[in-house]
């Protein structure tokens, strides 16, 4: 009878492990008397006044991370995304390697050998992805179940397996938790080695979790719970992504190269992928500075490289008798964009930019990028310039490219320059890679589009906005760049802000992304001269 017993908990455990990759948590005393106190909480349909929830909404909630705010069972994808943006391509292939072996381990050493793997070797002045790139897959995996009991809750502690460096910023900033608690990653001489420390508990709450396995053997709830209420699995997988415009904080701003959620399939698909698109995107590169627009334009959307023109184009200069040139403003997403604007206007266009690396401008189609100083007088003096040789000027008066769906501040330097501007709406959708970077190689942006699978830029020409009134100086030029950035936030469905290139490298990367200057020292704030 024992013997087959035991072969009844084996068999479990081998089918728990292959269903769900991880094994059954196994019983103790600990395990059973928190089932045994534990409470449900009612899926979102159910009311939200219940009993559990106004208890929870009343004390100070412990909130397990893994177990009860997001929806995902495993960590791996973020230990991957460690991995592979702070450590590199072969720290995370070795990590991808391990991942069999990881399924067949306890969750407690799993997260020992994905923290070794992922951090050992990295400086930790340098370590910039728990702020930087973690949120946003943090965010897209948030309940909303799970946030209601956190949003409620009278102070905000959360509490995690992870280690903290990778989860802090994410909570503090977007979720605004008063407390985290999780394991410190040990450091000799400012690296860090890949070892994690014990947690040291205090205080007293309820917790909220899914994971009796955390309680068991983790012990961060048990210890400073007097009360643990269970979100069953069937609960958690009935759990809705927490919608966008619920966030506490709008997710504007975030790093890194991989535009997917990298779990192991993911991951190894782009491992298999790599060496196909190192090659295609070296013969797309060919095709684009070889072959005329009207030619290269099929050729590119048969390897998967396509682009659409939503709307017509506006008149040029010359059909129509005029001499100056003409100003095009457009959001910014990629360093390409005026490539785009080049390819569905079908005329060459001059594009001012403020850096940009050389083998950036020696693979560009559209020759020769005219470089800013943030000097206003100069950069001004430049572009009219421009303007009045009748070049097609392409402009884009955010200063700095934005992944997510909002604009970030127009600077009002064009709106001084033309009696008309033609604002550009761009949308870029990729499938694998960002072509932009706030921390890396900014010089491997374009290779980095270059090797997607797939990628598509839209582009929609609006119609011209007079201008005549700022630059007549009737009207402030900052009302008039306002004007643009909200038409064209309409045209996209975009969110308009006031943050700059600045608050953005501020958050990144940890510097306002220029070379101070005695100018800019003294400027005031929000009134940077950008073009």
């Amino acid at each position: 009878m024992a013997k087959r017993k035991l072969s009844q908990k084996l068999s479990s455990a081998i089918a728990s492990l292959l269903l769900h990759g991880k094994p059954l948590s196994r019983s103790s005393p600990n395990c059973a008397a928190l089932h045994h106190h534990s409470s449900s909480l009612p899926h979102k349909s159910s009311s939200s006044t219940s009993p559990a929830m106004e208890k929870l909404a009343a004390q100070t909630p412990v909130l397990d991370v893994e177990g009860g705010l997001l929806r995902s069972d495993s960590v791996f994808p973020y230990f991957m995304l460690v991995a592979l943006e702070a450590g590199g391509f072969l720290r995370g292939l070795v990590l991808l390697l391990l991942y069999p072996l990881l399924c067949c381990m306890s969750n407690g050493m799993a997260l020992k050998v994905m923290a070794m793997v992922s951090f050992c070797g990295l400086r930790a002045s340098r370590f910039r992805a728990g702020r930087a790139v973690l949120p946003k897959w943090f965010m897209e995996d948030v309940g909303e179940e799970g946030f209601d009991v956190m949003r409620r809750a009278m102070r905000r502690v959360c509490v995690t397996r992870m280690p903290r460096v990778m989860v802090e910023g994410f909570l503090k900033e977007y979720l605004q938790a008063e407390v985290v608690v999780g394991r410190e990653m040990k450091m000799l001489w400012g690296f860090y080695t890949g070892l994690m420390a014990e947690v040291e508990e205090e205080g007293e709450g309820h917790g909220f979790s899914s994971s009796l396995e955390l309680l068991q053997h983790d012990h961060h709830l048990s210890h400073c719970c007097k009360e643990v209420y269970m979100a069953t699995r069937e609960e958690k997988s009935r759990w809705s992504a927490l919608p966008r415009d619920k966030y506490p904080k709008p997710m504007v701003f975030h790093d890194g190269r991989l535009a997917f959620r990298p779990t192991a399939g993911n991951t190894l698909a782009m491992f298999m992928w790599l060496p196909f698109g190192v090659a295609l995107g070296a013969a797309r590169l060919a095709v684009a500075l070889a072959v005329p627009y009207r030619y290269s334009t099929p050729i590119l959307a048969a390897t998967g490289m396509s682009w659409r023109l939503k709307g017509e184009r506006p008149p040029l200069p010359g059909a129509g008798g005029r001499g100056r040139g003409q100003l095009f403003v457009c959001n910014h997403r990629t360093l390409i964009d005026p490539v785009y604007v080049s390819v569905a206007l079908d005329r060459q266009v001059r594009a001012v930019s403020y850096s940009l690396s050389r083998l950036s401008e020696l693979i560009s189609p559209i020759g020769r990028t005219v470089r800013l100083t943030r000097d206003r007088d100069s950069d001004g003096r430049v572009m009219a310039r421009l303007l009045d040789s009748g070049d097609l000027v392409v402009v884009c008066p955010e200063g700095t490219t934005c992944r997510e769906p909002y604009l970030l501040r127009f600077s009002p330097l064009f709106a001084e320059l033309s009696d008309d501007v033609v604002p550009v709406c761009i949308a870029v959708d990729t499938a694998m890679f960002y072509a932009t970077t706030a921390g890396g190689l900014k010089c491997f942006d374009p290779l980095y589009y270059m090797i997607n699978p797939r990628m598509c830029y839209t582009v929609q020409f609006l119609d011209r906005v007079d201008t005549t009134p700022a630059r007549e100086r009737k009207t402030p030029s900052t009302d008039m760049a306002n004007l643009v950035q909200r038409k064209m936030g309409d045209a996209l469905g975009y969110g308009c802000t006031m943050l700059t290139r600045k608050d953005k490298y501020l958050m990144l990367a940890g510097n306002d992304g220029i070379v101070k200057t005695e100018d800019n020292k003294h400027s005031a704030p929000g009134k940077k001269n950008q073009s």
